[in-house]
């Protein structure tokens, strides 16, 4: 990472440093309360009904790597969304920035250095909590984290990209309603992608979280195979973070001054 794009990390940081308490709640006791809720609370459910699906272990043990997923792509969605909005539009920080021997691409590579730093910190923490919870062991957990990191920035990329076009905040509201929140729901997380309609099924697969969850999974778990050859998922989310970067800057050159 060339100097001009560390300033960046480092302005992120530095702003960080002043309002991480706001985010100590998606930080810290998401991890747990999704934990608990979902896996051991509806866990308790799954595990003890008969008809329900036949996953060959217990239920918090196959959700946890799938929210980690999960939770690192709302995270790089979230830092990509109304922050780049605000200092777009509202505060406009990227026009002093520019106003510097600071470039776009400088620009976009340092803020998506920081939501990287952003999502090793938040998936390390949620690892942390699998652990805790006894889902999965220390060094899977730890081999867990790279893929779930590299998920949230192939996200926080694309979004990136995609706000830089966005002449108002009503997109991010429909991005999430009609994008975040279904890939959450469909994309293997909570339940198999083999149990939904075969007609849905293909697009599952070619969801980015998709990958993401079945790569946290096949690290976290040894109970699981991997669903295709992970150097394919890791390849696709390189590949999508590559794209959304390279747009990102185009975008947001554009926007910005042309």
């Amino acid at each position: 990472m060339a100097a001009p794009s560390l300033r960046v990390v480092e302005a992120g940081a530095r702003v960080y440093r002043r309002t991480y308490r706001g985010s100590i709640i998606s930080a810290f006791l998401n991890p747990m309360l999704y934990l608990i809720a979902m896996g051991i609370g509806l866990g308790r459910l799954v595990d003890a009904s008969t008809s329900g699906p036949d996953l060959g272990l217990p239920y918090l043990t196959f959700l946890a790597p799938g929210l980690l997923a999960a939770t690192a792509m709302q995270i790089g969605a979230g830092d990509a969304a109304y922050p780049v909005m605000a200092a777009i539009k509202w505060r406009k920080s990227y026009h002093a920035v520019l106003a510097t021997p600071i470039t776009v691409r400088d620009l976009v590579v340092g803020h998506l250095g920081w939501v990287t730093i952003r999502l090793t910190f938040v998936t390390a923490v949620f690892a942390g909590f699998m652990i805790v919870f006894g889902a999965t062991t220390p060094v899977q957990a730890a081999m867990a984290v790279p893929p779930a990191t590299l998920t949230g920035l192939g996200f926080a990329a694309i979004v990136t990209a995609y706000t830089a076009r966005l002449k108002n905040e009503s997109g991010l509201a429909s991005l999430f309603r009609f994008a975040i929140i279904p890939l959450f729901l469909f994309s293997g997380t909570f339940f198999p992608v083999e149990q939904l309609p075969a007609g849905i099924r293909p697009v599952a697969y070619l969801t980015p979280l998709w990958h993401g969850v079945q790569l946290c999974r096949g690290f976290a778990l040894d109970a699981v195979d991997f669903a295709v050859n992970p150097l394919i998922s890791i390849g696709y989310l390189v590949a999508l973070t590559g794209f959304g970067t390279w747009l990102s800057v185009r975008n947001l050159t554009r926007r910005l001054v042309l």
